[in-house]
């Protein structure tokens, strides 16, 4: 039996758009639409009290931002570029251009072509998250993409160091320090001095978040992101300290980030609770995780594997740490979420940050029909057909045809007709 002992917010309302938010937006892209850099630069005077004379930096500048971090600080970004560089390039493999002659004198074909420029947003008001820098900047590089560009708010007043530094490290063509639903817009419609793109990549808050759902059609997106979700799934081989830090460590993300627990053990969720207190009191962002347990946390409790996986599929969540017994029996069975997390020796954070994989995934349920960032997100598979006979062209034009005399196409019919009769002469 399933038993709900602590229960969050329903979905339907985390999911709920501010309309507020949407109409902001509106605003916005309209106005930078019309006004191209002078709006850029109102509202980052406005939003971030930011307004250089060019948002773009110049090779100095870049340098001078790398030149002020640690040197362990350039190693550990090198290190993590290095495993998502090398995870990326395996991904890449696993594409193939194809070419097949299906009946005689008839050949099928597609080739993958990579993006021709993408815009990297990397989030940097309240947390400096470089490693949003890896995650788009690198992979799409890595995918063939031939420009790239990136942005990042300002931090305390001036460019985010390590940021730059990573966009920088990861092969940024172009990088700019401005933020928000500015950047986005920069990026996605162009002004005077930036050229626009093809496609937008990266998380942000709800109005970069409704600025990206505003936009696409007009550009691609890499997904329409929600609040950080995650999700453990665990039996007695763990305990309860180690499950509440898991939780705490995606609910400081912000205060609508929901956290579930699904557990076959009893006495996890009995000590829960008490934990989840404890580890709060260590953690400088308890402000944060607190609101976001207290009202989207979960606590479910089951009896069976099968029970686990029947909540784990329903809730569909972005992260998945599965630390039990035989975490590969989730691995083969489950088929909704945005990235597993296997065993008590990994964890979401390491996902995030540094072994490779991409962070960037699927929400709001998402996961039931799309997975996460990768290098294939930036690279198109289009299609071909060669004819290479008058016998072939014959013979599929017959049948072409007759399939659209039963559609009422006309003029489809006729470019089959016309070739029908030439061919037969």
């Amino acid at each position: 039996m399933i038993q709900y002992l602590k229960e969050g917010q329903l979905a339907d309302q985390k999911a709920h758009l501010d309309t507020g938010v949407r109409a902001t937006v509106e605003v916005i892209l309209s106005d930078i639409e019309k006004r191209g850099d002078a709006a850029i630069h109102e509202y980052s005077l406005k939003f971030d009290r930011w307004n250089p004379a060019s948002f773009r930096l110049t090779d100095a500048e870049i340098a001078a931002c790398i030149a002020s971090l640690p040197a362990q600080a350039i190693e550990d970004i090198r290190f993590a570029q290095t495993q998502i560089k090398r995870f990326a390039q395996i991904q890449l493999l696993s594409f193939k251009d194809v070419e097949v002659e299906t009946l005689p004198g008839v050949v099928l074909g597609h080739k993958n072509i990579p993006i021709n420029s993408v815009g990297c947003y990397v989030p940097g008001g309240k947390y400096p998250l470089l490693a949003s820098a890896h995650m788009g900047v690198l992979t799409a590089k890595v995918a063939g993409v031939k420009r790239v560009i990136a942005c990042a708010p300002p931090y305390e007043g001036k460019p985010a160091a390590a940021i730059v530094a990573a966009m920088s490290m990861a092969g940024a063509d172009e990088i700019y320090v401005v933020g928000g639903v500015q950047a986005v817009a920069m990026m996605a419609l162009g002004t005077e001095n930036v050229q626009p793109v093809d496609m937008l990549v990266g998380p942000g808050n709800a109005y970069v978040a409704e600025a990206k759902r505003q936009l696409y059609g007009r550009v691609g997106i890499d997904l329409q992101a929600g609040p950080t979700e995650t999700m453990v799934i665990c039996d007695d081989t763990v305990d309860a300290e180690l499950v509440a830090v898991d939780l705490l460590g995606q609910a400081e993300h912000g205060p609508n980030s929901p956290a579930v627990c699904i557990t076959t053990s009893r006495k996890i969720a009995a000590e829960l609770p008490a934990q989840i207190e404890s580890v709060l009191a260590r953690l400088a962002t308890r402000d944060v995780a607190s609101v976001a347990w207290r009202d989207y946390g979960q606590i479910i409790l089951c009896d069976t594997e099968d029970e686990m996986l029947l909540e784990a599929e329903r809730i569909c969540s972005e992260h998945v740490q599965v630390m039990t017994k035989n975490p590969d029996w989730f691995l083969e069975r489950m088929t909704q979420y945005g990235a597993l997390f296997l065993g008590h020796r990994t964890n979401v954070s390491y996902g995030d940050k540094v072994i490779g994989t991409n962070h960037t995934l699927p929400t709001n349920r998402a996961g039931r029909y799309t997975g996460g960032l990768w290098v294939g997100k930036f690279i198109k598979t289009h299609s071909y057909q060669r004819v290479l006979t008058d016998e072939a062209s014959i013979m599929i034009g017959e049948y072409c045809s007759r399939l659209c005399e039963l559609e009422h196409f006309a003029g489809h019919k006729e470019q089959a007709d016309i070739r029908v009769r030439r061919f037969k002469k």
